[in-house]
């Protein structure tokens, strides 16, 4: 296929050497009709009078010859090196007195699959299976809830912001905590829920993550998705203290809510929470150098609100998680 900025396609090729060939039009005249130089049309009029109209075609641009390319007895040292032993480029390049680059083109070009997709014991390919997205069918059929933990910011801004002497210093005029000679800024503990079929979040900034803490947000949280039409059913979190205390078993049991737990360290089966404090980590917490954590503070609650009701979301489709609760408020501010 020709380029963007070709002159001629295969058709308008063609249409020019017939007007050579055929016709008897001087190739100067042809060039000018078809807005192409003198060498250009005499090469497309050749290619028609050897080959016909399949000569308009696009050749590769591979030379005929490659007396630089690496042997076919080294080839073939390199592929058994890679069939018996198993071994990376570099390896194989070491062995051989080779280049890394080169053993590598000499793999690709005969087709062998990364050592990732091999079983090294047989060296048959692996079949991997695809990436499935498990996805609840309804809201409130599984909500994920989690507590992020961040570091607080001096006034002035931290080191992130100005490095670690400046910010340094703006935290030991910031509080009169001490570690040491460290000052203790302190952290604040982002509580989240997250819808796992519309990804609709709800989330606070709290000052811990004790039992009631967490199931006071939760109560908070709860009425939310309730206010908007969702009707949870179960809970999924990790196994904190504060989702294993008697307060936080209560608030749910009361609720007729099911409290499940993820296993001990497998925090991916909570990936949807875990992926929203990522984003809410990228986008909001380290997004710009805040001056203070009330600056930063008072700009969660506008990140949030586009995190619902406009961010595109890559899981639903490019479209942003209001577009998936019928009934939520404000859905089309």
């Amino acid at each position: 296929m020709p380029h963007a900025n070709a002159t001629l396609t295969e058709r308008g090729r063609l249409k020019l050497a017939q007007c050579v060939v055929d016709e008897g039009w001087a190739l100067r005249r042809a060039a000018e009709r078809f807005q192409v130089s003198h060498n250009t049309a005499r090469r497309w009029a050749d290619r028609y009078r050897q080959l016909g109209p399949a000569g308009m075609v696009d050749r590769p641009s591979r030379p005929h010859r490659s007396p630089r390319r690496t042997h076919v007895r080294v080839e073939r040292k390199v592929l058994h090196l890679r069939r018996s032993k198993r071994l990376g480029p570099a390896a194989i390049a070491g062995r051989l007195g080779l280049h890394g680059s080169t053993v590598h083109r000499v793999l690709r070009r005969h087709g062998e699959p990364k050592l990732a997709s091999l079983d090294l014991a047989t060296g048959q390919p692996i079949r991997k299976q695809p990436v499935v997205r498990y996805e609840h069918p309804h809201p409130g059929d599984l909500v994920h809830v989690d507590i992020k933990k961040l570091g607080r910011i001096p006034d002035g801004g931290g080191w992130r912001a100005h490095g670690r002497a400046v910010g340094g210093r703006n935290a030991r005029a910031t509080t009169r905590q001490r570690r040491g000679n460290h000052p203790v800024i302190g952290y604040s503990y982002i509580h989240s829920a997250v819808d796992d079929h519309s990804r609709l979040a709800y989330s606070e900034i709290l000052a811990d993550e004790q039992g009631p803490t967490a199931a006071a947000f939760w109560l908070r949280a709860h009425a939310f998705f309730a206010a908007h039409g969702i009707t949870v059913r179960r809970v999924l979190t990790d196994n904190g203290s504060c989702y294993r205390s008697r307060i936080w078993r209560t608030t749910l049991a009361t609720a007729a809510i099911t409290h499940k737990r993820t296993r001990p360290y497998r925090p991916q089966t909570n990936g949807k929470v875990e992926r929203f404090n990522r984003t809410l980590l990228t986008e909001w917490a380290y997004a710009r150098p805040y001056r203070s954590e009330t600056a930063r503070r008072r700009a969660f609650r506008r990140w949030l609100h586009i995190y619902n009701h406009h961010r595109p979301h890559t899981a639903l489709g490019g479209r942003p998680p209001a577009t998936r609760v019928t009934n939520l408020s404000g859905q089309d501010s």
